[in-house]
């Protein structure tokens, strides 16, 4: 039995939503591409995000000191 060749109203929609996705998917990367290049380089190298952190134990926190 011989099928349709031509491509269904519902596959024409899939193909235009995986279109627009992947648009919108180079765009954010564009975007991330430009908005890191604007970003200002660290010199020191240093990660801000462990800055203060010495290695070994740490001092108790507040809430764990009694008194």
């Amino acid at each position: 039995m011989a099928r349709n060749a031509r491509p269904t109203a519902a596959k024409r929609e899939r193909e235009k939503t995986l279109t627009e996705r992947r648009q919108q998917k180079a765009a954010r990367r564009l975007d991330a591409k430009q908005r890191k290049a604007q970003e200002p380089r660290r010199a020191d190298g240093v990660d801000p995000d462990i800055a203060g952190i010495t290695p070994g134990p740490q001092p108790p926190a507040d809430w764990q000191v009694e008194e």
